[in-house]
């Protein structure tokens, strides 16, 4: 299906040097932004406590952050989960307080608020399970990379592999530059998020590589720039149609889902636009930059004389 049909090929390669240079900088930056400010890991990563409170009206959360903010903890979560009646706290660790005795701490201050304030379940998160999250989602982002460098090797060619995972490995760091430099909260969902993004941008890479492996089987007497070219063409009808889809959704939850969601739909946004970006003025000019070419897809065929020959 083509709503959005283009009949003349759109020089993207042309813009290769200028686009490559772009990400080049915004990569440094990103990298920058996480070794001075870091990330602001939550309460997965580093320990604290989980505290589920249930009203039996709709919960009032700039008051809750009021009068957590008085008890000193600015830096607490607070958000609705399943019901508006229904509220999420999650409170860092602290060094001069258990985790128990700051949970009645807050549940006191809330009846005294409130009366019908009601614990429903307390969980504390030790610094060691943060440790191991923190280890265990590296791991993952490590699996799914390598997995993606497997996948397109075997499908294509090892250039289309290592194209296809600094293209995405650009997103990951991209996003976790935007986390790093406005300081918000990184937890488990956002992380969710981010490898959601790379099996997403190796889709879109997968779709246009596909189309340039055909390209180079059709159009024999392209040169490399003009068959990349027209593979990106002849895909941006789907693109547009697929990404603008998905982006709608996305950012319905980012505006409409909540602070539960907020962070999550807002890394999937940003995945999602960097996402097409790279797949199309990234992982190409990395492919000629690799020096990709038809023999690389299209093995030559050896003479009949030569195949018919004996010793």
């Amino acid at each position: 299906m083509e709503f959005f049909r283009i009949k003349r090929d759109i020089p993207f390669m042309s813009w290769g040097k200028y686009t490559t240079t772009i990400s080049l900088l915004t990569f440094v930056v990103a990298v920058f932004f996480l070794f001075t400010k870091g990330l602001n890991l939550g309460v997965d990563f580093t320990g604290g406590t989980v505290m589920e409170v249930g009203y039996t009206q709709p919960a009032d959360l700039a008051r809750i952050r009021e009068i957590l903010i008085k008890l000193g903890m600015p830096d607490a979560s607070v958000q609705n989960f399943g019901t508006s009646r229904d509220v999420m706290i999650r409170l860092p660790a602290k060094s001069d307080i258990s985790s128990a005795r700051l949970s009645e701490t807050v549940i006191t201050a809330l009846r005294q608020d409130d009366r019908t304030a009601e614990m429903r379940r307390v969980e504390f998160v030790g610094p060691q399970v943060g440790k191991e999250l923190v280890e265990n989602g590296a791991l993952a982002l490590l699996v799914v990379s390598l997995g993606i460098v497997a996948y397109l090797a075997a499908r294509f060619e090892w250039k289309f592999g290592v194209a296809g995972i600094i293209a995405n490995l650009h997103d990951v760091v991209i996003i976790l530059g935007f986390f790093a430099f406005f300081q918000w909260e990184f937890s488990l969902t956002v992380l969710a998020a981010i490898l959601a993004i790379l099996g997403y941008s190796v889709n879109e890479s997968v779709v246009i590589f596909d189309r340039i492996r055909e390209n180079f089987r059709k159009m024999r007497k392209a040169s490399v720039p003009q068959v990349i070219d027209n593979a990106i063409t002849r895909t941006m009808s789907r693109t547009i149609i697929t990404h603008g889809c998905t982006q709608m959704v996305v950012v319905s939850m980012l505006f409409f889902g909540g602070e539960a969601l907020h962070y999550f739909a807002m890394a999937l946004t940003i995945g999602i636009l960097f996402g097409i970006y790279s797949s199309v003025l990234v992982a190409s000019p990395l492919l000629m930059l690799l020096g990709v070419s038809r023999e690389d897809i299209v093995k030559p065929e050896k003479k009949k004389e030569e195949a018919e020959a004996t010793p």
